[in-house]
């Protein structure tokens, strides 16, 4: 295998005999070379170039044909490599899934007055565990306490990573070698296979099943409490609901039995909303407030889902009990940072103006969207997309059904539009929905629908107009990668 050599001094090009591949130094000292390193760093560009030469070799070895090689085009093949190796795979994508919070997208997206509180943060100290009122060490649940107190009605609070710690931190602090009575009907599985049986275990209490999968008593609770009884617990039934021929005990019926014993009755409401979301037009769920008044001692819920705040997990309640938790080693280890803290601070605030919460914070706002708005989306969309995919598939604007995930509300959904992609007798492709959506996948903003009954569906319920062209502008290059898997 032979290569043209020479030297073309008028467009700067230096072609190079692939036998004789240019030195490390001889590429690292070139004028195209030097602006990566002045980005990147020498140490990783020379990390990157090593193994870029190592595969030219490679392919010469086997006879691979070559096209002419100059240090001009070794940089750029280098910057490639370097672009490639140093962005982050963590991007942001498109939601078309229907599901709004989506567990594998982040679910919740924070309110604007979040996101500034957490760049705040990341660039300035922060009072976290400072009390300016005295000058001494301060407690980081201060910053949000009061005002989840406010908005729940409960005597105190603290807050976790997330709600599963939140339950586990609950069971060892007030149940580590006592019993635990729960319903057998809300022995729940949730994402990510949390068991609350798999958390009893871990938090060193014994679990006490009663009732059967779809009719539990009062009767059986009360014949189940013993001497090493230590809590009654009642687990919110996410991602499914049991209908038919059930039976359960309400909330206002176990705190007298739990009171009448001296046993803590807590609950485990897994989403957890502040507000009534039916004042908001969407299904009813029990709210926070509304369990403490029932007399639960306390109470457990996530801030990343109904909440529409970060990840963490909530726990308010009796005093006596929160307290108790805080001073479990256990805590420190579950405990949230200042980055948590500053989003979750202003997402509670939002609760206090709730006439305007439908307009300011993201998830109610994503929630509570117009089907008519989303159908005039898909209308002004529709042709351009099709003009995008061709005539391999037919694009149209239907009526969809979103969900509101993790969760939350499992079998209520809310009325959207979209757009459904189908295959035409033109296309030849095997699998050719999947290829589409491989393709959407490849966009440099990634778009995620859902394929069933043969159909690729975008729901537009989480495209809002900020996004949408952005959203458009980048279906140019949706032609450009359809014509390359052609």
């Amino acid at each position: 295998m032979t290569m043209k050599a020479g030297t073309d001094t008028a467009h700067g090009v230096n072609p190079i005999n692939p036998v004789h591949l240019p030195s490390v130094d001889a590429v690292l000292s070139d004028a195209s070379c030097l602006p990566l390193i002045a980005q990147y760093g020498r140490t990783q560009t020379l990390a990157a170039l090593r193994v870029l030469l190592a595969e030219l070799r490679a392919a010469m070895l086997t006879g691979k044909p070559a096209s002419e090689i100059s240090i001009t085009s070794l940089t750029a093949q280098l910057e490639h490599q370097l672009i490639r190796a140093t962005s982050s795979p963590m991007k942001q994508v498109f939601n078309l899934t229907g599901t709004v919070l989506h567990t594998n997208l982040g679910r919740a997206l924070l309110p604007d007055e979040a996101v500034q509180s957490v760049v705040a943060a990341l660039t300035a100290p922060m009072n976290l565990e400072f009390d300016l009122s005295t000058g001494k060490r301060g407690d980081r649940d201060d910053l949000v306490e009061s005002l989840l107190c406010e908005l729940t009605g409960a005597e105190a609070a603290t807050v976790v990573n997330n709600n599963a710690a939140a339950v586990l931190l609950m069971l060892n602090t007030l149940a580590q070698d006592k019993e635990v009575v729960v319903s057998r009907g809300e022995l729940v599985e949730i994402g990510g296979a949390f068991r609350i049986p798999d958390i009893m275990t871990r938090a060193g209490a014994v679990l006490r099943e009663v009732g059967t999968t779809n009719r539990t008593h009062l009767a059986d609770y009360t014949s189940a409490i013993a001497e090493n009884t230590g809590l009654l617990m009642k687990v919110h039934c996410s991602n499914y609901a049991i209908t038919g021929f059930t039976k359960s005990v309400e909330l206002e019926q176990l705190v007298p039995l739990g009171r009448s014993h001296k046993i803590p009755a807590v609950v485990d409401l897994g989403s957890g909303t502040l507000v009534d979301l039916a004042e908001y037009g969407l299904p009813r769920e029990t709210t926070v407030r509304e369990t403490i008044a029932a007399g639960a001692d306390l109470v457990t819920f996530s801030g990343d889902k109904l909440l529409g705040g970060p990840q963490a997990g909530l726990i308010v309640g009796r005093a006596d009990l929160i307290a108790k938790i805080k001073r479990n080693p256990l805590k420190r280890a579950l405990r949230v940072g200042k980055l948590t803290l500053a989003a979750l601070e202003p997402v509670l605030r939002l609760y206090k103006a709730p006439e305007l919460l439908a307009e300011r914070l993201t998830t109610l706002r994503l929630l509570t969207r117009p089907q008519a708005q989303m159908r005039a989306q898909a209308e002004m969309m529709q042709p351009i997309l099709q003009r995008m995919v061709g005539a391999e598939y037919e694009v149209s604007t239907e009526p969809l059904m979103s969900q509101i995930g993790s969760g939350a509300l499992p079998i209520d959904q809310l009325p959207s539009f979209g757009l459904a992609l189908r295959t035409t007798a033109a296309n030849q492709h095997s699998n050719p929905l999947g290829r589409l959506e491989k393709m959407l996948r490849e966009l440099p903003r990634p778009v995620l629908g859902r394929i069933s009954r043969d159909t690729l569906w975008l729901d537009l319920r989480c495209l809002e107009s900020a996004d949408q062209q952005g959203f458009i502008a980048q279906l140019e290059q949706l032609a450009q990668l359809n014509s390359t898997h052609s």
